[in-house]
């Protein structure tokens, strides 16, 4: 089966990890220093490191304190956790639209959901293409930057996640770089940096260890705030390390695979009056390539899904729109969201992915449009 997601690992991860095993240091260490160091330096920002991208987003709305019950507005066509993360925070989600062909947030779509509670914005970069952040920055509003999928995103020469007040990474398994598990907080702002490394350690401001030279109770610690443990290990951080090294390579890699279906996609008859295309770059932006969307002009998503699956090749939909899921209580109607839920579908697009691959995808394509559309 060809997967949808991958990541690639191999004997230079083994090989670092193994270093952490030899000197016996599994937790946080000097491995995540080096590891927060050198995204640092990529992004030309601040970065700490946490377990997961997900308790990066929990992370991030408590470094803005904003009102309790307040709105946040973020996009519906996203995955759960942005919006777990505004209600962990005590305030309240308010979905938007996105555009069709991006699945990415437009300010128009903001500006349709902004009311006197609304106390920031949530910007998803979807599949790591650059939302307008011109635009978004516009409202005067806090931002939250999802850069999950943008690793290797610029917007007019930044990196996304350093354009907000705080920003966001992810490290998963199925990401450009993984740490098997892992994610981070990016900020500008130093005293973001120094609370987000207070409080990923039970809020414990400073630890009996780091307080041993200068006092005889060094056991004792003090705590400043009441927050779950967030903290990574020098395991991951070992990974991650390898993984930077090989991110040029990855996104070269990425970058040919996605030419090829839009190069083939866009051309042929069968497919460009059937298929919507994700967009590349644009002007003035880089692109991450996380995952590559198509959709379906004429229908028939879920029997080409079931097709491709019957031949070797998982497809899927990221994301189901959230105002759709009952927990959240919406009634909102987002037009575009909607049509994306009928008409979406993910296909393989990852590092172990091979050229041979693409074309065989690309040919099931073919075929099922010859035969069943």
């Amino acid at each position: 089966m060809i997967s949808l997601f991958g990541s690639h690992v191999g004997n230079e991860e083994l090989e670092s990890v193994k270093n952490s095993f030899d000197n016996q240091w599994l937790g946080i260490g000097n491995k995540c220093t080096e590891f927060e160091k050198q995204i640092s330096d990529k992004i030309n920002s601040n970065f700490v490191f946490l377990n997961s991208g997900s308790n990066s987003l929990i992370m991030a709305l408590r470094l803005l304190n904003l009102p309790e019950g307040s709105e946040v507005i973020l996009p519906s066509f996203t995955w759960i956790a942005c919006a777990n993360a505004v209600l962990l925070n005590k305030l309240v989600p308010r979905f938007c639209d996105v555009e069709k062909n991006s699945c990415n947030m437009r300010p128009q779509d903001v500006a349709a959901k902004i009311t006197k509670k609304t106390s920031a914005i949530m910007v998803v970069h979807y599949a790591g293409k650059p939302v307008d952040m011109d635009g978004m920055k516009q409202f005067g509003l806090p931002i939250v930057e999802d850069a999950a999928h943008s690793i290797d995103s610029f917007y007019k020469g930044k990196h996304l996640g350093t354009i907000g007040e705080v920003g966001i990474f992810s490290f998963d398994a199925v990401k450009n770089i993984t740490t098997g598990e892992g994610g981070g907080i990016i900020s500008n702002n130093q005293e973001h940096i120094n609370l987000a490394k207070k409080l990923r350690y039970c809020g414990i401001s400073k630890s009996g260890f780091q307080s041993s030279s200068d006092k005889n109770r060094w056991w004792e610690y003090e705590i400043t705030d009441s927050f779950p443990k967030m903290l990574n290990t020098d395991i991951a951080a070992s990974i991650g390390l390898v993984q930077l090294k090989k991110l040029p390579s990855f996104q070269e890699h990425r970058r040919k695979l996605w030419k090829i279906y839009s190069d083939i996609l866009q051309k042929e008859e069968w497919a460009n009056n059937w298929l919507l295309i994700p967009p590349g770059e644009d002007k003035d932006e880089q692109h991450s390539f996380f995952t590559y969307c198509l959709k379906l002009r004429f229908g028939h998503r879920d029997n080409l899904a079931r097709f491709l699956f019957n031949n070797g090749v998982y497809s899927s939909l990221r994301f189901h729109p959230l105002h759709m899921n009952p927990i959240y209580r919406s009634e909102d109607k987002l037009e575009n969201s909607e049509w994306l839920n009928e008409v979406g579908l993910n296909i393989p697009l990852h590092h172990r992915l091979t050229e041979e691959d693409v074309y065989k995808i690309i040919d099931l394509l073919k075929d099922f449009r010859i035969k069943h559309v």
